[in-house]
């Protein structure tokens, strides 16, 4: 028996403990759950039990439940040891894949138990378990991370291309990973911009790696993608943004879903793996810039992508919890699917409900003294904060800040305004240095953004940053500023200091 959303916290969580006592008993004898002490009678000497994890390692959204716990080795740190589980060998199997498909097909064939993907591949899993699965069901039991617009999805095309819009792809040849969160991102896209998926751009498949291979040779006209190639095939200087999944201010997550057979036999497993990640969640929190770089030690990301992306103010907060954002961006990717024929049989997107249980999370809160409310408050209160690196003075507004990563150093540096930034970045690169990268954030949504990938309005000391160039058009033709590139915008503050490199030292 389960228990879903839509039932209080207090119990679902006692639920789960009642239920994991009822197995065991069911199941041997003499033996209690792992929260009940041990048997004593060491029957289990000599169990094997297989833990199979299909994570995406290059998707920075499952990189802290993924890569983290496993280097880390954070779930041998919380898997049970008495009870059932006395004398019994874990076999964690992990396995890294580029997209969410093949993990479900993995699933499917009983060789995963527990699967990382983002939100369509996620819907995709559950329904397909549902129709076809035999012996078992998947289970939506946690968030990875999320965003409530839709940030981290993106269509990104060459370096030198002149498009700046998705009306700009027609008659162009787009690659995107098929069955993926990006892929369901850009049909929505491509029909909100008035375009024809099926007849006014040729789409084809292609994973990460190849899509960023077509853009640098330019075989492909436009490539949309997850998680974090929209930031990093830019940041790699290759490629440009021309579209941010933020623009459909449609919810988008990475999630964990798990065999149902696998859940219902392990319980306390499942909530050992989710405990591994809640833990995972706060060391990156305490931790960013030195998480990061062991992440792109791990992944092979560069290290300021999975800041952007998970850092303070990211583009992605690490909430492990499914509340209503959560569940409706679910809904919405049933939705969208069955929308454009892509589901062999529609399905009500009301029925993810059922295919949601929570019990796991919460009892693994409950085992760290952890209280939901403050999960949550902490995860969405992650913001950029302190003090100014240049002025000393409170960063009151993290959209309005502005960040560098100066090379050679270990943490970030944080201002209050992108002016202050600038300032700061013209004095050290009079001194020599540099900064491996610069981050603002859009200033009518909020996006973080990569500062050399972005358009600038400056009105005197008064500077806005945009992802979109018309958005700063409009915004300029309103206050009177003037629309400018980052590096003309550096090249305005060194014009006002010339001073900087002599006598203001």
């Amino acid at each position: 028996m389960r228990y879903f959303l839509g039932w209080s916290r207090k119990k679902i969580a006692s639920g789960l403990l009642v239920t994991s006592v009822l197995f065991v008993g069911a199941c041997s004898s003499g033996e209690v759950g792992s929260n009940g002490g041990s048997s004593g009678s060491g029957s289990n000497s000599g169990q094997v039990i297989r833990i199979a994890i299909g994570t995406q390692d290059q998707v920075i959204n499952t990189a802290v439940g993924g890569a983290t716990v496993r280097e880390l080795e954070l779930l041998e740190k919380h898997l049970p040891t008495d009870g059932k589980y006395e004398g019994v060998r874990y076999e964690i199997e992990w396995s890294s894949y580029t997209s969410g498909p093949p993990i479900t097909n993995k699933m499917l064939a009983n060789q995963l138990d527990i699967g990382l993907m983002g939100d369509f591949p996620a819907v995709i899993n559950l329904i397909k378990f549902q129709q076809e699965a035999k012996d078992a069901n998947s289970v939506f039991v946690g968030t990875l991370a999320y965003s409530p617009t839709g940030a981290g999805n993106a269509v990104v095309v060459p370096k030198d291309s002149t498009a700046t819009s998705l009306a700009d792809l027609k008659g162009g040849t787009v690659s995107v990973p098929f069955g993926s969160a990006a892929h369901g991102m850009l049909l929505n896209a491509l029909a909100d911009a008035g375009l024809d998926p099926e007849t006014d751009v040729e789409l084809i498949s292609q994973a990460p790696e190849v899509g960023g291979a077509s853009l640098r040779t330019g075989q492909i006209d436009a490539h949309a993608d997850f998680v974090p190639f929209g930031e990093l095939f830019p940041f790699r200087g290759f490629a440009r943004k021309i579209f941010d999944g933020a623009q459909t201010g449609v919810p988008t997550l990475h999630g964990i879903v798990v065999r149902t057979d696998f859940a219902e036999e392990h319980p306390e497993i499942v909530v050992a793996y989710l405990k591994a990640i809640l833990e995972a969640n706060q060391m990156f929190r305490e931790d960013p810039e030195g998480i990061s770089a062991q992440i792109q030690e791990w992944s092979g990301v560069d290290k300021e992508v999975v800041y952007m992306f998970l850092g303070p103010s990211g583009l992605q907060p690490l909430n492990p919890t499914i509340g209503e954002v959560q569940v409706n961006s679910l809904k919405n990717s049933i939705a969208t699917l069955t929308k454009l024929g892509r589901l062999d049989n529609p399905v009500d997107p009301a029925e993810v409900t059922n295919w949601i249980d929570e019990s796991y999370l919460l009892q693994a809160m409950e085992e760290m003294g952890l209280d939901y409310d403050e999960v949550v408050a902490t995860a969405e209160g992650y913001q950029i904060s302190g003090e100014d690196a240049l002025t000393g003075e409170a960063i009151t507004d993290p959209k309005q800040a502005a960040q560098f990563w100066v090379q050679g150093e270990e943490t970030v540096r944080s201002f209050a305004s992108i002016g202050n930034m600038v300032k700061a970045l013209v004095e050290l690169q009079a001194e020599g240095q540099a900064a491996n990268v610069m981050f603002v954030h859009d200033h009518n949504n909020g996006w973080k953004l990569f500062a050399e990938n972005s358009y600038f309005v400056s009105n005197g000391d008064q500077v806005a940053a945009f992802l979109i160039e018309a958005d700063a058009q409009t915004y300029a033709a309103s206050n009177g500023g003037q629309i400018t590139a980052f590096r003309g915008l550096q090249d305005l503050y060194a014009a006002r200091l010339p001073l900087l490199a002599g006598a203001q030292r």
